[in-house]
């Protein structure tokens, strides 16, 4: 298992940005704004040859207990709990101040190996709050600057030390042209920004699973019920969530990547930078997820932001599924599941069958059936069927109803293939593509929807014409 190393310090010192110069990957949000980071974040870096969890927290604060801050500030603490190493970082352009003093007594009491990192260290302006540094009793602090990548090989280097280790020696041979990269460099499982797509489909590499919804709809309470252990903050206050934040887990054997979002609302609503940054993660979260768990509240079910969020969704291609929270409170059930269902079916036409599972994120009920739901989903989204069966199928959908001619002429479709999954994507030749009426595409996607049994996924359907086998001759 690899080492955990947490960065912690104040709010505004440049913790963020270290974990992404140290990952080297732009997936924390920056910001001039303090307190942005609440949540934890984990990522990998790669020191001398050797893979570490880095671990981004939120900066720490004196607050009342109860509030956002206090919650904050326990993720905090629990991270420097879990951690092996931690990085204490400073801003040596503002100097040693009292809160830095206090937090520094968290660190040493931890009983954990601490690395005093003293960040803004460009310019003369950090040369005497790099001096104060010495005397918070860590020995010497390490000067970097994680915005222009100044002083990150120094703290590498302290940081192997720190943990025992050796660097590896690294081949100095150049890849040839023509060589292939090694898998881990072409497609990488644990970078958020590979697509979906592109990923392979090995049991061993998680799922990944974002939930979406409009803020204070309980997705950071839910992923907590899944993940059986407090990982994210929450509380009553909307828009807590910031970072689009993502934890492994296994569950009957299947290895799962959860990624809690921020809540989207309309465009037009969304003024603040700190709201602007979270929801464009959330965004970036749903390009890159395969399975979408959009997450309602059952007293306000499907307003206009729900719909515009699922449609986001399919539109992206992705596997859907709807969970309904605070399901406990609801009084017929029954009816109102009835009425969600009919709801899912006329507004997500495109993707008719959607998964529609009741939930209570507080108590957990309903979690098991949620995460059944998404490996079905994730199931039917990677799903082939064979070239053979699904000319055959056609050839019977033609039987039963034929396409209308066009121009006194019969439009003909001779041919279907599926090039692709993630979601399932269908060619079929068709002698005048142009003119085949989408109403007769939607019968066909709906055929072949019923026929293979691929509910609630988003069908690509495309019509190309076929080669004319005259048309060389005079």
């Amino acid at each position: 298992m690899p080492a955990s190393i947490a960065i912690v310090g104040r709010p505004n010192v440049g913790k963020s940005t270290l974990f992404n110069r140290l990952t080297g990957r732009h997936t924390a949000l920056v910001s001039d704004m303090p307190g942005l980071t609440r949540d934890r974040r984990e990522g990998v870096a790669e020191l001398g040859g050797h893979k570490v969890t880095l671990v981004d927290t939120a900066g720490l604060e004196d607050a009342q207990s109860g509030s956002i801050a206090s919650r904050m500030r326990q993720q905090s603490e629990l991270a420097i709990t879990k951690a092996d190493l931690v990085l204490f970082v400073i801003d040596a352009r503002a100097g040693v101040t009292p809160d830095d003093r206090n937090f520094a007594r968290i660190a040493r009491t931890s009983g954990k190996p601490v690395i005093l990192v003293a960040n803004k260290c460009e310019g003369r302006a950090s040369d005497a709050g790099f001096y104060e540094a010495f005397e918070m009793g860590f020995g010497d602090p390490v000067a970097i600057s994680a915005e222009h990548g100044e002083g990150i090989g120094d703290l590498e280097t302290a940081l192997l030390e720190k943990l025992g280790l050796e660097a590896k020696k690294v081949s100095k041979r150049k890849r040839r042209r023509g060589d292939e990269p090694p898998p881990e460099v072409a497609v990488a499982a644990d970078d958020p920004d590979t697509d979906a797509a592109d990923l392979d489909d090995s049991p061993d590499r998680p799922i990944r699973i974002a939930v979406v919804g409009r803020p204070n709809a309980g997705k950071s309470t839910l992923v907590n019920a899944i993940l059986g252990e407090e990982r994210m903050i929450t509380g009553p206050e909307p828009g807590l969530t910031r970072d689009s934040v993502s934890t492994d887990f296994v569950w009957q054997g299947r290895a799962l990547r959860l990624f809690d979002t921020a809540g989207l609302r309309r465009k037009a609503r969304i003024t603040e930078q700190a709201e602007k940054l979270s929801a464009s993660d959330a965004v970036r979260a749903i390009n890159f997820a395969e399975v979408v768990v959009l997450l309602i509240d059952a007293e306000r079910a499907f307003e206009q932001q729900d719909l515009t969020i699922g449609n986001i969704v399919l539109e992206e291609g992705r596997a859907l599924v709807i969970a309904v929270n605070k399901w406990d409170i609801v009084e017929d059930k029954q009816k109102v599941l009835k009425d969600l269902r009919e709801t899912v079916s006329e507004k997500f036409s495109d993707a008719h069958g959607v998964a529609v599972l009741p939930v209570s994120a507080l108590s957990g009920r309903g979690v098991d059936k949620l995460l059944a739901g998404i490996l079905e989903a994730h199931r039917v989204w990677n799903m082939r069927v064979p070239t053979a069966a699904l000319n055959r199928w056609l050839q019977e959908a033609l039987a039963r109803h034929a396409p209308p001619a066009s121009k006194g002429r019969r439009i003909r479709l001779r041919f279907m293939t599926q090039p692709s999954t993630r979601p399932p994507t269908f060619v079929a030749f068709c002698s005048q593509p142009g003119d085949l009426p989408k109403s007769y595409t939607r019968y066909l996607v709906n055929s072949l929807r019923e026929t293979f049994d691929m509910p609630g996924t988003p069908i690509r359907f495309n019509l190309r014409k076929g080669e004319n086998p005259f048309a060389e001759r005079g």
